[in-house]
């Protein structure tokens, strides 16, 4: 999509069409084939950790390239700065501890950290099973839109770990109430599009078929906002959400205000709403 900013859609069910390496089967058949001794299923979460985790890794990296690009069609730009970034660590220069010293558990959560902070507004669309971390990346997005087919659960809980992964609790309590939020992670019952819909947990629920199709309304009224407003809207957003008073979220919108006001884009959009034509955004 040309122009100086871009709404992205992250795509989320049927995760492993899309992840999965070329030869999946052979490579686990190897490892089971291999001895049937008590390290053979250490040796199948190592090998799934480790696809994982490269996944997670292009994810991530990808991610911290859009939050450090302050355009709204950073796609380009991030694909640039993960190289830049994976040639620094080959290299072993401003080397980190593992996740954040968390290991594979940080590694992962930093994906959805990223994503709520990059500039860019992010659009989940949500069909078949989104569940554990396919249910925290439709969390971590701005907008949600559900196919009829979407059911989403905190999965987390039916596998013997907390329900409080992966940003999780800190998303789903903000986005319905708590107690739906209560519980959905106590029982890691499966949420239906409809009751997402009537919760408030997505914006609409269409036809699979018509599902990147619905995407595309919004997309549109985003990019006919100005960039830094667009920007601007989202950073005040996610601030005033967990803003301590109504003074500390109105000072915010004040200095986000001034911010735009001393824009080209704001005398811009003025003419152009005074000569009743679309405006045109240079973000500057």
């Amino acid at each position: 999509m040309d122009g100086h900013h871009e709404a992205l859609r992250v795509e989320e069910g049927d995760v492993e069409a899309h992840d999965a390496p070329e030869h999946p089967e052979g490579a686990l058949r190897g490892i089971v084939e291999r001895e049937q001794h008590s390290f053979v299923w250490r040796e199948a979460c190592d090998a799934a950790e480790a696809l994982l985790a490269r996944r997670f890794v292009e994810g991530g990296l990808a991610a911290e390239g859009l939050a450090a690009d302050r355009h709204i069609d950073g796609g380009r730009r991030a694909r640039g700065r993960v190289v830049a970034r994976s040639e620094r660590k080959r290299r072993g220069e401003g080397e980190k501890p593992f996740g954040a010293g968390f290991g594979f558990q940080g590694l992962l959560a930093d994906v959805y950290v990223k994503m709520h902070h990059c500039p860019q507004p992010i659009i989940a669309l949500v069909q078949g099973a989104a569940s554990g971390g396919g249910f925290a990346f439709a969390l971590a997005a701005d907008i949600r839109i559900a196919a009829q087919s979407a059911r989403m659960n905190a999965a987390f809980i039916k596998l013997g770990l907390s329900s409080c992964d992966m940003g999780v609790s800190y998303f789903l309590p903000r986005v319905v109430s708590r107690s739906v939020a209560a519980e959905l992670m106590l029982t890691g019952r499966f949420i239906n599009a409809q009751r997402a819909l009537a919760t408030g947990l997505v914006s609409e629920v269409v036809p699979d078929d018509q599902l990147e199709a619905a995407a595309q309304p919004y997309i549109d009224e985003m990019l006919a906002a100005s960039p830094m407003g667009l920007r601007l809207t989202k950073e005040g957003l996610n601030l005033a959400t967990d803003a301590p008073c109504l003074e500390a979220a109105i000072a915010m919108e004040n200095r986000n205000q001034t911010l735009c006001a001393r824009s080209e884009d704001f005398a811009e959009g003025l003419r152009a709403f005074i000569e009743k034509r679309p405006p045109v955004y240079k973000d500057a």
